[in-house]
């Protein structure tokens, strides 16, 4: 469901109705048993958490989330469970992991369909908003502050690095020379007209790897990335299992080698689990996912 600027949102509807990626192959990877203790490290709107609930009797969750909207979207959608879920608002780098305590972590990366349909929250190109991009609405950094602040050098060097775009140098310069920006759409507007018509009209938006680029940069997500996977691993129980779905390339490498390189874990998915074409088909987030699963050994 696209939403615009001007329609108002419902949290309930449009937002985190989230149909969870990867279910079943989740749900074995974590080997959910009953009297379990889980952490949801990216709750969302909920949908793996109930999973997880549902997978065993007994089971408790710990249920996680940067983005208040998600919180207040999940415990309501998962209210008739009362006691066996606890929530918390910080970001998973952020949380004090305490030792030796849950049978399984899940973290399920990248934006949610609810950022990219809530118009207002800035964070896709289709729909007219403030360049804003935040998943935690109490931090300071946007990304007008980024497209309007940071000198080109470092504009083309993040769209690079982060975005994987070829032309971020010309991208770059052609927005230090039109700015200030302040929606997504002049933005994204300025990134068609700074790259040849056959990119500009090819298969992808032209603003879809800027626009990755920010929003990695504003949450501060690889950095964050790689202290979750530094800290997560020490949460476990001895046999307790780690379950990470990425969505794009610079994400999954660090979860391989991050999982490979942690002297807790053993890695139980030689190649990533992806999608089935049904799945495909039903929910095309799926499409780019990848599952990732280690056991703590000891």
């Amino acid at each position: 469901m696209n939403s615009h600027a001007s329609e108002p949102i419902d949290i309930e509807e449009s937002a985190f109705s989230h149909i969870p990626v990867l279910p079943q192959a989740v749900i074995e990877g974590l080997a959910v048993r009953a009297g379990g203790h889980y952490l949801d490290a990216t709750v969302g709107g909920g949908g793996h958490t109930r999973l997880i609930l549902e997978a065993a009797p007994d089971v408790r969750v710990t249920a996680i989330d940067q983005d208040e909207d998600a919180l207040v979207a999940a415990q309501k959608e998962l209210a008739e469970f009362g006691e066996c879920v606890t929530f918390i608002h910080t970001n998973f780098a952020a949380y004090e992991f305490p030792p030796s305590t849950f049978a399984g972590i899940l973290a399920d990366l990248g934006v949610s369909s609810y950022h990219l349909d809530t118009a207002n929250r800035g964070f896709s190109f289709r729909h007219e908003a403030n360049l804003d991009m935040r998943m935690n609405r109490q931090q300071s950094l946007t990304a007008a502050d980024v497209i309007n602040e940071w000198d080109e050098a470092e504009l083309a060097d993040i769209f690079f690095k982060y975005g994987e775009e070829r032309l971020s140098r010309r991208i770059a310069k052609r927005i230090v020379e039109q700015r200030p920006f302040e929606t997504t759409t002049e933005l994204a507007q300025a990134i068609a007209y700074s790259v040849p018509p056959k990119y500009r009209y090819g298969r992808i938006n032209p603003a879809t790897r800027v626009f990755q680029a920010l929003r990695i940069v504003v949450n501060d997500e690889l950095k964050s990335l790689e202290t979750f996977l530094d800290k997560a691993p020490q949460a476990l129980v001895p046999g307790g299992r780690i379950a990470i779905i990425s969505f794009h390339s610079l994400e999954d490498r660090l979860v391989k080698h991050g999982l490979r390189n942690s002297p807790l874990l053993q890695v139980l998915t030689k190649k990533p689990i992806t999608a089935h074409e049904e799945e495909i088909v039903n929910n095309p987030r799926s499409r780019s996912a990848k599952l990732r699963v280690a056991q703590r050994v000891g």
